[in-house]
């Protein structure tokens, strides 16, 4: 029997959040207002969290997917008394949001943002905004909840999972990532995962009879989900018992249907887009708390009762369910060590003892092994002796060589959830947004694919870096090499825009013993995501005696190959397969007499890090004649090649044709660097801007004013 305690409760929820619009003069009142029954009903009689405690592993998870919505978030927060948490996950005594906080709604430096962003205030599980995303993460997290279950529970202590709850509305579901989501979570069966949908019928534009007439609950049902239906989003008799049939139903997901009004009790304002994405004004504001009861003159009013009685209820119950966890913790570690070091390992972001142990070293090998190939191997050399380190590919683990294949690995099936090896389908979009959520989990996971169609996964790939995810996003077939199947599928542009990602790194070694070294440094990334760009054709194992060693790669780029005799004349600097490139127009020139220094630069952002003294002595200042190849757009090269340098790329597509035959046509050989290289030298010996030529030009204008 509900009372009017929780009455109290959803309005309080319901006008803090239209409250908090009404004074930043920004952003979305109705779904708050409307979503505030289900919401409260969820956290108040069945989300297993302890306020006190917001990073408590036991702790179900809830996802707002409707970011837009975040008010609700914010004031469901701050009501609830979540108090704040430290770096490592340790409560504070302090509010993880004040009534201040609240107040400061979308303003800079308020931890209430325009949107939900994960770690600006405990609660916050992942970062949600751009509709759909935060359902596709869910299925990571509910993917992960359930292999932290099947690896760590043992008879008598089923601790590790736990249940995940995402809140969506009509613009969530008809994005196509929540469509590749929701056939992947049917699929695998997971019965811990809900997703409570606002059917409220409206998006900005209007109804939405305008765009999106299906049947709804009839996808869902072919998914493979279970599907209950609340007619009421005031019904909180009907929503508890939405969430209990949840629980009930552990063979499948879950899709509770919730019928609502946006804007619900502002029965007067009839303008849908003012309704849904601006603040109600001050009249609208008014009636709507008449409507309810509400003190029309109380801004920010938060009743003691109101407090008191979640602390009763959420509090009370969350403390109690995490206590006899953390009891049962205690005896699981006294039965179990091996497996609770592995635990708090793994959560503390760490990696085993030894991990690295197994890294190969290739040999010198002039025909070489295609870096995806070197990548496979690296790969399962390490998930051997990582055992949360788990991934899988869009429908291509053949192609990207990313199945884990030494024994146990095992596939991630609905009747195993103890594989790791994830088969995500040809879903690019949700499989990154999966592996998002696998991370917000504590594992580490990677998804793959071709380079092309980094693309379809680009709006996840943001938010790894966003949220400061050590996600892994391999991407094969990275060039003109992927040949006969032309230009649909070699990427050009597409280096260019994963480095325009801020906080993104983008790997792109040159040979096997690079490859070993990115996997080093990405697996000890803990705040960072990367991708890591590999090719599909074979490329020379560069001979480790003669060059540089590999390692250099962990600093982002270093000089390879110099010319004895003095300073280089010019620069040749490559990421990946065009290296080798560059080191072949060494040789060449330096049997004719012309000193060349080839530059690895496999990941631009670890160089940018580097102390000014290093750079400077990779690429002098002073040393102009500079040539970059790589076989992509050349956007970004400009800042390591000058004004006075030249980069061979590509400005176009490409083309259909056997891969020889294309480097041929385009210019990516040895021979074609090797000119290149005399061309823009000669032009550099011309103007003088090279080591031991006359000082004038630019060179001269600069040393002159300076």
């Amino acid at each position: 029997m509900y009372e009017n305690a929780d009455r109290l409760c959803v309005n309080t929820l319901r006008f803090l959040a239209a409250d908090m619009v009404e004074a930043a003069q920004s952003g979305h009142p109705g779904t708050p207002m409307a979503m505030a029954p289900v919401v409260y009903a969820l956290w108040q009689r069945v989300l297993r969290y302890d306020p006190a405690a917001p990073s408590w592993p036991g702790r179900d998870r809830f996802v707002l997917s409707a970011g837009h919505a975040s008010a609700l978030l914010y004031a469901l927060l701050h009501l609830s008394g979540v108090a704040a948490a430290d770096a490592a996950g340790r409560p504070e005594d302090r509010p993880a949001l004040a009534l201040e906080d609240l107040r400061r709604f979308r303003q800079v430096g308020s931890p209430c943002a325009g949107h939900p962003e994960y770690e600006l205030a405990a609660g916050i599980e992942t970062t949600t905004g751009p509709l759909g995303q935060g359902l596709a993460t869910s299925v990571g997290m509910a993917l992960a909840a359930r292999w932290k279950a099947r690896r760590f529970d043992r008879p008598g202590f089923d601790l590790f999972g736990h249940d995940v709850y995402a809140l969506c509305g009509d613009g969530c579901l008809m994005e196509g990532v929540s469509a590749e989501a929701a056939s992947l979570a049917g699929h695998l069966r997971l019965g811990n995962l809900c997703w409570i949908y606002d059917s409220n019928r409206i998006t900005i534009e209007g109804p939405t009879s305008l765009a999106f007439s299906e049947d709804v609950a009839a996808r869902f049902r072919a998914y493979g989900w279970f599907v209950e239906e609340v007619e009421d989003a005031e019904d909180l008799v009907a929503l508890e018992s939405a969430f209990a049939s949840f629980q009930e139903s552990r063979e499948r997901p879950t899709l509770i249907r919730v019928q609502s009004h946006i804007a619900y009790g502002a029965p007067h304002k009839q303008d849908t887009a003012a309704a849904h994405g601006e603040p109600l004004g001050a009249e609208e504001l008014r009636l709507a708390k008449r409507f309810h009861g509400w003190p029309e003159e109380a801004p920010f009013r938060v009743p003691e009762e109101a407090r008191a009685h979640l602390g009763a209820g959420l509090g009370a119950r969350g403390r109690a369910l995490r206590e006899t966890w953390e009891a049962d913790f205690a005896e699981y570690r006294r039965q179990f060590p091996d497996l609770a070091g592995e635990w708090d390992r793994m959560g503390s972001g760490g990696l085993p003892e030894g991990w690295d142990a197994d890294l190969p070293r290739f040999p010198p090998d002039a025909k070489g092994l295609a870096t995806r190939e070197s990548s496979g191997q690296v790969l399962n050399a390490v998930a051997r002796r990582v055992p949360w380190l788990l991934g899988g590919a869009a429908d291509l683990a053949p192609s990207t060589k990313t199945r884990l294949t030494f024994e146990g690995a095992g596939d991630l099936t609905p009747e195993d959830a103890g594989g790791r090896n994830v088969h995500f389908g040809v879903r690019e979009h949700a499989m990154a947004a999966a592996v998002n959520g696998l991370c917000l989990e504590g594992l580490r996971a990677y998804g793959a694919g071709f380079l092309v169609f980094s693309d379809y996964a680009r709006p996840a790939i943001r938010l790894s870096a966003l949220m400061a995810l050590p996600a892994i996003h391999v991407f094969t077939h990275d060039s003109l090499g992927v040949g006969e199947d032309g230009p649909t599928h070699q990427p050009v542009e597409h280096l260019a825009s994963l480095r325009a990602v801020p906080g993104l790194l983008v790997v792109r070694p040159a040979d096997a013993n690079e490859v070993a070294e990115a996997w080093r440094m990405i697996l000890e990334l803990r705040r960072e995501p990367a991708a890591l760009i590999l090719t599909r054709q074979p490329l020379p194992t560069l001979d480790r005696n003669r060059y540089a060693p590999a390692a250099g790669l962990r600093r982002g780029g270093y000089v390879l190959a110099d010319a004895p005799g003095g300073p280089p004349e010019v620069i040749l600097l490559a990421t990946g397969s065009e290296v080798g490139l560059c080191v072949a127009a060494h040789e060449t020139l330096l049997a004719e007499g012309v000193r060349s220094r080839v530059v690895s630069l496999p990941c631009w952002e670890l160089f940018d890090r580097q102390p000014d003294a290093y750079r400077e002595a990779v690429l002098p200042h002073q040393i102009r004649a500079r040539l970059a190849v790589e076989m992509g757009s050349p956007l970004g090269w400009a800042q390591y090649v000058g004004l006075d340098g030249r980069v061979l790329g590509m400005d176009h597509f490409g083309a259909s044709g056997p891969f020889q035959d294309l480097r041929e046509r385009f210019g990516f050989t040895g021979e074609a660097v090797a000119a290149a290289a005399r061309e823009v030298l000669a032009q550099h010996r011309g103007t003088g801007l090279v080591p031991g030529g006359p000082r004038h030009g630019r060179v001269a204008a600069e040393e002159e004013h300076a």
